[in-house]
């Protein structure tokens, strides 16, 4: 068993992994940047390192200045969070050549799961299904259109070592497709490094369904989860299970991952992704560390996904019993994103059956302006998806914070949406909602 860990990430997800890392009698190192010295994750951590200014380049994304405080505290471990470093393949070999155990899978997955191009190709290699598209990446106008012919429009471009919704375009037809690619390359080249772009045939409007998986040796799977509900291709609400998969498919999703993750040899947490298209899915993308939304896949399986990944990834083994595994209930998640930077003067945290709050939040905390907008997650479980409706509406109202608007009433207006409420919703549903949703307009409740 490891002794001490070094968390390189920062806000609400470095807290739930200190949280998880005090249970098991792990002692925690907390980096922040100068922006982030009052930060909640570092009150919470047993020792604390700056590691730089508050730009992210200058700081969280310095790999050797990550590894440098986890050698100089003592460290036998890196967690890597999500985002930043999380899926940089350069930087887990380094944590691994200086003698620490990185908590992520072996750095030539990484590289292979962080290239979609070759990541569709291996999935499509082990029988999964994926999205008709280019094999390889595309490399000028003349090339694209002859892909484009004969897949057809409409189009997607996508960055081949993308993610989040950058580089990534719709095509409607011939005429717009010169001046969309190099706009996806000049975008996947500023965000990734890399201005590689490959093509799929575009699905309007489809849902995004992933399955949650935890390995060593076997595979066990947790559930799928539904993160259908997006603006700009960022997710908004996730909830399990899916109400628009059906048995037959949600077994054949889970066999898939199973085959995959087995014949990857892969270890701790990881995120198979789909598009569902009426009754037919289709591989996008792995996701090999833990999710934003993993707590949706702790609430429906009463596992706690970032214990097993430790496990995992340092003593090759898992607590859980992967067969003994029961999905009870019903789950869902809601991301409370910080619309603008400022002080917290006042806080009150949703409580009661079946909800549960993670966040970096606190009264008195600043909220910079530097990274993601994420400050919290109010997640809910219970019996069915009725009462967890009716259990998240309750909370949300719950919910205050004073000092910076959140998009706290945005999510209550999706709640009320008789599409989200029957469960016929796609990732492109938010644009033409039924109604305008209501926006917390000044730094009150």
């Amino acid at each position: 068993m490891i002794k001490r860990l070094l968390i390189a990430n920062r806000g609400e997800i470095a807290v739930r992994i200190i949280r998880t890392c005090r249970e098991m009698g792990i002692e925690t190192v907390a980096v922040y940047s100068t922006a982030d010295r009052e930060g909640l994750h570092v009150r919470l951590a047993d020792k604390a390192v700056c590691i730089g200014p508050p730009p992210s380049a200058q700081s969280y994304l310095l790999g050797n200045n990550l590894i440098m405080a986890a050698l100089h505290t003592g460290c036998d471990a890196l967690h890597p969070g999500v985002g930043f470093l999380s899926e940089n393949p350069d930087f887990a070999r380094l944590v691994l050549d200086t003698g620490l155990c990185f908590i992520g899978p072996d750095p030539k997955l990484l590289a292979l799961l962080g290239d979609k191009v070759q990541a569709r190709a291996a999935a499509q290699g082990f029988g999964l299904p994926v999205t008709p598209g280019t094999k390889t990446a595309v490399e000028d106008p003349a090339q694209a259109l002859e892909a484009v012919r004969a897949l057809g429009f409409p189009v997607i471009l996508k960055a081949a070592a993308g993610g989040g919704g950058k580089g990534m375009r719709v095509v409607q037809e011939e005429g717009e497709l010169p001046a969309q690619l190099a706009i996806a390359q000049a975008e996947a080249a500023a965000n990734f490094a890399d201005q590689r772009v490959f093509i799929e045939r575009y699905l309007y409007n489809p849902r995004h369904v992933e399955v949650q998986v935890l390995a060593a040796g076997e595979v066990a799977v947790l559930g799928e989860r539904d993160c259908s509900v997006q603006k700009n291709h960022q997710k908004l609400i996730e909830e399990s299970p899916s109400p628009g998969v059906s048995a037959a498919m949600r077994e054949q999703m889970y066999r898939g991952a199973v085959t995959l993750f087995q014949a990857l040899a892969y270890r701790g947490a990881g995120t198979i992704e789909f598009l569902v298209d009426k009754e037919a899915f289709y591989f996008m993308e792995v996701n090999p560390r833990l999710q934003v939304e993993h707590p949706v896949s702790e609430c429906i399986t009463g596992t706690d996904i970032v214990r097993e990944q430790i496990l995992a990834c340092t003593e090759g083994r898992m607590d859980m019993e992967p067969k003994a595994i029961r999905l009870q209930g019903w789950a869902m998640e809601c991301r409370i994103n910080a619309l603008s930077p400022g002080r917290v003067r006042a806080l009150h945290l949703p409580g009661g059956p079946g909800v549960r709050v993670d966040s970096c939040l606190y009264a008195g905390c600043t909220v910079p302006p530097h990274y993601d907008a994420l400050v919290g997650k109010v997640i809910v479980h219970g019996p069915d998806r009725e009462q967890v409706l009716a259990r998240m509406a309750r909370a949300l109202a719950e919910l205050r914070i004073e000092g910076i608007p959140t998009n706290r009433a945005e999510h209550l207006g999706i709640l009320q949406d008789s599409r989200f409420r029957s469960g016929r919703f796609g990732t492109a549903s938010y644009e033409d909602l039924e109604k305008p949703l209501p926006r917390e307009t000044s730094h009150a409740r």
